[in-house]
């Protein structure tokens, strides 16, 4: 981690917030970290990063109209280096999730006190995702009881994919064992996915581990 102080932004539409973060992380770590800018809108983040180079970006979730989730991929698809930490006012798991997948690095509530996060902005440097222990394990435990509850809702057959596309294989490698064509069998994966809620075959398959069809024998 290179020498302070850290270029800092903050997207957020309530500017008072972020004018209070920033007084908060010159008075208590000024020397650690340097807040150049602010925004209102997600819209203005990925120019806003850009043009201080920043090291980090605390993006709040609720921004209209873009959101914040779709802020982040923005920002982390632009500039990959930046670390983004995003705040949220609810304890929304399906929003904590998706902003993690977008590239969040760290995720926090805005309930926390803003004299914890120096804490927290250091760990990001340092290449260290932040979450806080209670919503991980909330998080844990939810794409538990998802797999588990999705398992229940599909057939033999689907199952018998599920284990296939989750070793990694090619489609036409699904459709020989499948007794499909690679047409059909596109077809089949692409209707699993939608079943299972996974944007990909990588969460297909990380799904599969959480369900434990990877720890099962094949016959």
């Amino acid at each position: 981690m290179q020498e302070g102080p850290h270029t800092v932004v903050i997207v957020d539409d309530h500017a008072l917030f972020a004018q209070g973060l920033a007084l908060l992380l010159e008075s208590r770590a000024g020397d650690t970290f340097r807040v150049a800018g602010s925004a209102t809108a997600g819209e203005e983040a990925v120019a806003l990063v850009g043009k201080n180079r920043a090291d980090i970006a605390v993006v709040d979730l609720a921004l209209p109209p873009l959101g914040g989730v779709e802020t982040i991929r923005r920002v982390k698809a632009a500039y990959p280096g930046t670390k983004v930490l995003a705040l949220s006012g609810t304890e929304d798991l399906d929003l904590a999730a998706a902003a993690l997948r977008a590239g969040a690095d760290g995720y926090l509530g805005k309930s926390a006190d803003p004299a914890v996060l120096v804490a927290p902005l250091l760990s990001l440097l340092a290449g260290v995702k932040v979450v806080r222990g209670e919503l991980l394990e909330a998080l844990l435990a939810s794409a538990d009881r998802t797999a588990d509850g999705v398992l229940d809702t599909l057939s033999e057959r689907d199952v018998e994919l599920w284990r296939l596309l989750a070793r990694g294989l090619e489609t036409s490698e699904i459709a020989r064992p499948m007794l499909v064509s690679e047409r059909t069998a596109k077809r089949m994966i692409a209707s699993l996915l939608h079943k299972l809620g996974a944007a990909n075959r990588i969460e297909a398959a990380a799904l599969a581990g959480r369900a434990g069809l990877l720890d099962e024998q094949r016959p």
